[in-house]
């Protein structure tokens, strides 16, 4: 369809795409074994994601009471260890996933995936679930360098080079993708089925959507 009004759509992968929140719970839960810590409850891993890896274990670990420094780095690198090997165990597609990036693509839109945990765990994932060639530009909390993750700008207008430049929307379920949308100056959809770190018209989104059979539909009516 040639009057679609967008060039690129990104997606954060975590809460947006995918729900991996018992992969990510797993891990989380491995490293607080090895620390020595109470056991977490896998729903409640949804409410520490965003802000990447390192991010979500701190704030398990600081639920806890804390640990020192040389020893959180202990668990963190025992966390990426596992994860990297149990990535992809649990997470799926969130439902109309996989219809929606097809949709785009017939509809010529370039597609990238713009999230905060590492790269390589994410081209991982997307591999083992069939979906990684749908992506132009996939953009990890490590693939531009130390202070250039989101909520800054840069991964947002990295994504959008590497598709070729266009107008660009990006959807995302959390605060971090919004901040990051809007320091791009590129309009943004919450999740609102995602793991919203706030009520998600607390978020202060463009618009909210429940389901993501909703959200082509939205995107032409703009």
């Amino acid at each position: 369809m040639a009057n679609f009004p967008f060039d690129i759509i990104g997606f954060d992968l975590d809460g947006t795409l995918l729900d991996t929140h018992r992969d990510l719970a797993e891990a989380v839960e491995h490293a607080l074994g090895d620390g020595g810590c109470t056991p977490m409850a896998v729903d409640h891993a949804k409410s520490l994601i965003g802000g990447g890896a390192k991010l979500m274990l701190a704030k398990a670990i600081e639920e806890q009471g804390g640990l020192p420094e040389e020893e959180f780095r202990k668990l963190y690198k025992h966390m990426l260890a596992y994860y990297g090997q149990y990535c992809a165990v649990w997470t799926a597609p969130f439902p109309h996933a996989s219809d929606v990036l097809a949709t785009l693509h017939e509809r010529g839109v370039q597609l990238a995936v713009i999230r905060n945990k590492f790269e390589g765990f994410a081209r991982n994932i997307l591999n083992q679930l069939g979906l990684m060639d749908c992506f132009k530009a996939l953009i990890g909390g490590d693939t531009l360098g130390k202070g250039r993750a989101k909520p800054a700008a840069d991964p947002i207008i990295a994504a959008r080079d590497r598709c070729g430049g266009g107008r660009m929307a990006y959807v995302g379920d959390s605060s971090w993708d919004v901040a990051a949308a809007r320091a791009a100056q590129v309009p943004v959809v919450v999740a609102g089925y995602g793991y919203n770190d706030k009520p998600a018209g607390d978020l202060d989104g463009d618009a909210v959507i429940d389901s993501l059979v909703e959200l082509v539909p939205l995107l032409e009516s703009w």
